[in-house]
């Protein structure tokens, strides 16, 4: 199973898109609260749909419960996307079980969190340092695709449209 950590989300649009594109793709949608948001907010509703009822979501009272939570990936195996990063994520070897952390829309994550993840830092390429990011869920997006199809093809899988293949 592939985990898509949100740390501190903040807008429920990103995260309802978020949530659709995990329950799609059969990944655990983990939030890390504070939430900038009520998890009923009909934004979020409306941007997951009705895939919000087959997401396998867990809640997160905070990073350290995160940590210590069953649910969550291995500390060893979550990639911290930042732009604070100067390693391409085309060069991560990502597998089976693993986590991809983003921080919230405004502020990315805390240095505490960029300290426990300190050698899995990676970065989204784009064009030039003075266009700052990417939206969340984009970015989310991205990531869990460009994941799954690497960690498909290190398996020798083949896709199956309308099975799980987490």
């Amino acid at each position: 199973m592939l985990h898509v950590i949100l740390h501190n989300p903040k807008i429920p649009q990103n995260t309802g898109n978020i949530g659709r594109m995990c329950a799609v793709l059969g990944a655990r949608l983990h939030l890390v609260h504070p939430l900038g948001f009520a998890i009923t907010d009909a934004k979020l509703k409306r941007s997951g749909m009705d895939y919000w009822k087959s997401l396998d979501v867990a809640h997160h009272a905070d990073w350290e419960a995160f940590k210590r939570s069953p649910l969550a990936p291995p500390a060893g195996r979550i990639w911290l996307f930042t732009t604070k990063s100067r390693t391409c994520f085309w060069d991560a070897k990502f597998e089976r079980g693993d986590g991809l952390l983003f921080g919230s829309e405004d502020c990315g994550c805390p240095e505490s969190v960029h300290a426990d993840i300190c050698e899995r830092r990676v970065k989204i390429p784009h064009l030039a340092d003075s266009l700052r990011s990417l939206n969340l869920s984009t970015s989310a997006g991205i990531a869990a695709y460009e994941a799954a199809r690497r960690i498909l093809a290190s398996e020798g899988a083949k896709l199956e449209f309308g099975k799980n293949f987490f």
